[in-house]
């Protein structure tokens, strides 16, 4: 008969293997990941012109728009250092409407072309940084990827989002300033940066855009429930001052 305290305890080691192993990085592999991402990012971190892409011959696509989604998703799959739960395994060949976390949908503007509405990573437990392909995801109103590992900056190019809606980035581990970059997005409505590692103040034309919430570490700021949003405390390493 097993042993239940002998049990209880390969259990207690095998769970805290995998967590310290999953849920945390390094401050050698966070610094790994931020050289991957400078040695890509273009000085600027913006995409160049339109880009033509040489994709192999074989590879069809119902439209030039999932094509472009396709190049910046494999963009981003080789820009992950670690994905435990392989919840990107399947981000592989022309359907990248069957990619876990990728939704399609009928485009804004054109109801009969099919484009890549949304991308939802929450709590896949992804380590990696944002390739400037990402930008190519324009047709996407709805980008969550909380509660992961990411690492390095914002890049420039994210401006290209001119559709977004929705930008989830809490709890991961960006670095840098505020990501001015979330300035230039039109249409977007929430905003959540909490638990990364941004320095700094936050920039007084945030509060000038129509945003509905901006949540900042422990604070959601409700813009239609006050304007005095100056008197909130600070939260993690930036200042509403």
């Amino acid at each position: 008969m097993a042993n239940p305290m002998a049990c209880g305890c390969f259990l207690f080691i095998s769970l805290f293997l995998y967590f310290s192993s999953s849920l945390a990085l390094t401050d050698g592999e966070v610094a790994y990941i931020v050289r991957r991402q400078l040695l890509t990012l273009p000085e600027d971190g913006d995409l160049k012109g339109d880009m033509t892409f040489e994709l192999d011959f074989h590879i069809k696509f119902e439209n030039s728009r999932l094509k472009r989604a396709y190049v910046g998703l494999q963009a981003w799959k080789k820009a992950i250092y670690s994905d435990p739960q392989n919840f990107t395994a399947n981000w592989d060949g022309p359907d990248v409407c069957a990619y876990n976390g990728v939704f399609c949908a009928p485009a804004l503007d054109d109801p009969k072309t099919t484009v890549v509405a949304g991308v939802d990573l929450n709590h896949a437990d992804i380590a990696g940084h944002l390739p400037v392909e990402i930008g190519l995801l324009t047709d996407v109103s709805l980008l969550h990827m909380n509660s992961n590992r990411f690492c390095g900056i914002i890049p420039k190019s994210l401006s290209k989002l001119t559709i977004l809606y929705e930008l989830d980035l809490s709890n991961n581990r960006f670095v840098g300033p505020f990501p001015k970059v979330v300035l230039d997005l039109p249409t977007l409505k929430y905003l959540d940066i909490r638990y990364n590692d941004f320095e700094g103040s936050l920039p007084p034309e945030l509060f000038h855009k129509d945003l509905d919430a901006i949540f900042c570490e422990r604070q959601p700021f409700s813009l239609h429930h006050s304007r005095k949003l100056w008197q909130f405390p600070s939260f993690g390493n930036c200042d509403c001052q």
